[in-house]
């Protein structure tokens, strides 16, 4: 197709947007975007679907009208499944993955669960293994579950909702699911062990179209019926497919948001430790990926709620001299320290907003450059989406791996991959990336040993 802009419909876990992106510009030129509200109700905590339906139905219509878009494509964050009945309804809400409700039969998954080998999906708590997820539902909710017909990726829920088209597909399958085996291209034994391969709709590429908007829905938005659908994919995936177009391994993506997603291409032969948050994921090629991953998005919330304040001299003399440190980890449970509880150095109600941003941005780059190292990463390192214009992170990130940072320039990788996905030639959809700059080299690398002193 020789679409030049595409609709990007980007479900992430804290918002949801509707992103117009122009493929020959190579730049987002609207968004619309609205909250990713969790209801906390009966029966247990759940995305607010029909709430982002409605968002997107009514965006689309907004942006259509005024920007002309020619395809709709779509990507959303991992951890989420969703299953539906015979009739294409929700047989039940879908899970947010931070409820802890599959930890009550985590004893029994455990039994079931493939291992690490097999699927390169670690155990991780709540509902971060897809797998976990439909285990509980079944065992907590049978009456509902015995309803389930189809079990849908999350992405492809959406593409579902637009076209009425039941699809998989390969990235969010792969994503920490425990459902998918990346070294044999096929579900895992876990899938045939619950009686679950029959509920899976087929498997289509990311870049397939799934079909034109559903009668109704054109008629409600007032989009051509024609409208085409593309499948769609995982969003740290979508990061690293412009990379996979138009880069030479080895080089590594951090695709940051909520999640900091790290995947190492071309990198070197190291054994992935489960018990530390590394992972396989599957690209868009179908191709196993190195992965790590932390809730670093979160985290900067939590820690540096001022975001990114001004910093004077004084203060970054006084972060530098390594007495003002963010140990791991924030929040606990996950990441490459998963066991610890994070803390401050110093009595935190001291620090002013200049200091917090600095040694937050600080913590959350050596922990990244931690991730790097387990996955075997080499060559430069990308960074995307928030913490791109982190300027302390980008800092340390380039000190604490002794490799080049470069920065994704304009719009998201996440939004030019999924974009992408609706064209046949992507050779020119080179991400354009500048290299970035450290500044006070010497006295990043003190405070990075002396950080790594410290955790051990």
């Amino acid at each position: 197709m020789n679409a030049s802009r595409v609709a990007v419909i980007d479900i992430g876990k804290t918002n949801a947007k509707l992103v117009v992106f122009d493929l020959q510009a190579g730049r987002a030129i609207a968004a619309r975007t609205t909250p990713n509200r969790v209801i906390d109700t009966s029966p247990y905590p759940h995305f607010d679907t029909e709430a982002l339906f409605a968002f997107l139905k009514s965006a689309l219509a907004e942006l259509h009208r005024a920007y002309s878009f020619e395809a709709i494509s779509i990507t959303a964050h991992g951890a989420t499944i969703v299953v539906l009945d015979e009739a294409g309804e929700l047989a039940l809400p879908v899970l947010d993955y931070e409820y802890a409700g599959p930890e009550e039969t985590a004893y029994a998954y455990r039994a079931m669960r493939p291992p690490f080998a097999e699927t390169g999906s670690p155990p991780l708590p709540g509902g971060l293994n897809v797998g976990a997820q439909l285990f509980w539902q079944a065992k907590s909710f049978p009456k509902q579950f015995a309803n389930v017909a189809t079990i849908l990726t999350y992405p492809q829920y959406w593409a579902y909702r637009l076209t009425g088209v039941l699809a998989n597909e390969i990235t969010s399958i792969g994503c920490h699911t425990d459902l998918w085996n990346p070294w044999a291209a096929d579900y895992s034994t876990l899938v045939d062990r619950m009686g679950w391969r029959k509920k899976m709709p087929p498997m289509r590429r990311a870049d397939e179209k799934l079909g034109p908007l559903r009668r109704d829905i054109a008629a409600e938005t007032g989009l051509p019926a024609d409208m085409p659908v593309y499948c769609g994919l995982h969003d740290s995936n979508a990061s690293l497919l412009p990379h996979l177009w138009a880069a030479s391994p080895p080089f590594s993506v951090v695709s940051t948001g909520t999640w900091v997603v790290i995947m190492a291409v071309g990198g070197r032969a190291v054994a992935l430790d489960d018990k530390r948050d590394t992972l396989v994921n599957v690209n868009a090629l179908g191709q196993p990926v190195p992965s790590a991953r932390f809730m670093g998005g979160r985290a900067f919330q939590l820690l540096a709620p001022q975001g990114l304040v001004p910093v004077t001299e004084g203060e970054r003399r006084r972060g530098l001299d390594g007495t003002i440190a963010y140990l791991p980890s924030l929040p606990s449970g996950s990441g490459p320290y998963p066991d610890r509880e994070g803390r401050f150095t110093v009595e935190e109600a001291g620090l002013t907003p200049g200091e917090r941003l600095l040694v937050v941005s600080w913590y959350l780059a050596l922990m990244s450059a931690t991730c790097l190292d387990l996955i075997g990463a080499d060559g430069d390192t990308i960074v995307e989406g928030p913490f791109a214009v982190n300027g302390a992170y980008l800092d340390m990130l380039s000190v604490a791996t002794g490799r080049p940072v470069r920065v994704s320039e304009g719009s998201t990788g996440t939004s030019l991959g999924t974009a992408g996905l609706v064209l046949g030639d992507k050779a020119h959809l080179a991400p354009k990336t500048a290299l970035h700059g450290v500044r006070d080299g010497e006295a990043l690398a003190a405070y990075a040993r002396a950080w790594r002193g410290m955790v051990g």
